[in-house]
């Protein structure tokens, strides 16, 4: 038996997330005595696929076929059933990003599996098979059974540190047979963002809130956001202002993060901001009024005013860099 991870690739590279996912499964492997399968599709140098192997992979399917750079999810998820068929997987996993809750719920239906999605931690038992995920916006844990004979679960970001396991491994190419009528998607244009840090690729998230108090208040995030590599974010009343774009908004109704730290600015914690942020691994909150909310799920917490503070932490952040 085996089980087969889906690793997304960035421009023909793995970022640590795709890494995490391949030990987590190699864990679930070693306690199970199954082998690990990587997925790869995309134009994805063997150099690239040999990394894989540091983390426990035995086996990658290949799939270099041009038409799936559309990422049309209606192909893309054949070409996993496909490859789970083919190895005989009993458990297929996948990130709990935009991509992997896309397809995780279409592989799982072809399969006629069980599907659990954001799950945070190795399973409690296999038999029965029991995970856990967080609910009610991260302030709780669930443990789900599934009964399924095929299990599809989605793992959430930065919820398993990758273990480094030095396996040799097969690259193998693979050629699911999908039809040209299976992708639907065209992509006529493609415009990425240049310049600054991705909220979705972040490690560090800078973010402000209606503390701020001002759309024109925002030079010393954006001087600090520079200096770490951060990514910008903020709280819905500061982009529903105009003081930042929407894309910049986190929580349960904008993005949904898990960096390594998150630092938040003058936002007070409303559970609906909470909620897109809780799987943060740590958070650093800076709130004038000592019983907002943010406190609550803080790490490390400053009662102070921002515009205080920001200049002081800057400084700081400069000295040490020096």
């Amino acid at each position: 038996m085996s089980i087969l991870v889906y690793t997304e690739n960035w421009d023909g590279k793995f970022k640590k997330f795709s890494f995490e996912l391949v030990s987590y499964a190699a864990s679930i492997a070693k306690q199970t005595g199954s082998t690990v399968t990587a997925l790869s599709i995309g134009n994805v140098a063997d150099s690239e696929l040999q990394k894989l192997s540091n983390y426990g992979t035995n086996k990658v399917l290949k799939i270099t076929d041009d038409r799936f750079n559309s990422l049309d999810n209606k192909a893309m998820s054949k070409a996993i059933v496909a490859a789970a068929k083919a190895e005989g997987a009993k458990m297929i996993i996948l990130a709990h990003n935009n991509l992997g809750k896309a397809l995780a719920p279409r592989v799982a239906v072809r399969l006629q599996a069980g599907l659990e999605t954001g799950v945070v931690a190795l399973p409690v038992s296999f038999d029965p098979f029991i995970v856990k995920k967080k609910v009610f916006t991260g302030k709780a844990f669930a443990e789900v059974k599934i009964n399924a004979n095929v299990k599809v679960i989605t793992l959430a970001q930065n919820s398993f540190e990758p273990v480094e396991l030095h396996h040799s491994e097969t690259i193998e190419a693979f050629n699911p047979q999908v039809a040209d009528s299976d992708f639907t998607t065209t992509v006529k244009e493609t415009n990425k963002v240049t310049g600054k840090v991705l909220l979705s690729d972040a490690e560090i998230v800078v973010s402000g809130g209606r503390g701020m108090k001002s759309g024109d208040n925002w030079g010393g995030l954006e001087e600090m956001a520079d200096l770490l590599s951060a990514g910008m974010a903020c709280s819905r009343p500061v982009s529903d202002e105009g003081w930042r774009s929407h894309t910049e908004h986190v929580g349960q109704t904008g993005k949904i993060i898990a960096p390594n730290l998150y630092m938040a600015f003058g936002i007070s914690g409303a559970i609906q901001h909470l909620g897109g942020v809780s799987s943060s691994k740590v958070i650093v909150a800076v709130n004038k009024d000592k019983e907002a909310p943010i406190f609550e799920v803080a790490d490390y917490g400053i009662v102070g005013d921002v515009f205080t503070v920001i200049p002081q932490m800057i400084e700081a952040i400069k000295e040490m860099k020096s």
